[in-house]
């Protein structure tokens, strides 16, 4: 999928979740005592799911632009 930081930025948080996991390319994971954090890179950017481990829903999202776009 193509779509710019921007652009997922604006989507609804469900929607975004769905785009990470249904699209998203699975870069690393780590798991805590409380949350398991994954990142997963979509287009130019990375997305960090956090879960929480005692029942596995997601709790939050953190969006990074990839420094590979700013390489020239």
């Amino acid at each position: 999928m193509d779509i710019s930081l921007y652009d997922f930025s604006n989507l609804p948080s469900q929607t975004q979740s769905e785009i990470v996991l249904n699209q998203g390319r699975l870069l690393n994971e780590k798991v805590g005592s409380s949350f398991k954090y994954v990142l997963y890179e979509i287009s130019s950017f990375s997305v960090e799911v956090i879960y929480k481990n005692a029942d596995g829903k997601i709790v939050g999202l953190n969006i990074f632009q990839n420094s590979k776009v700013y390489a020239t």
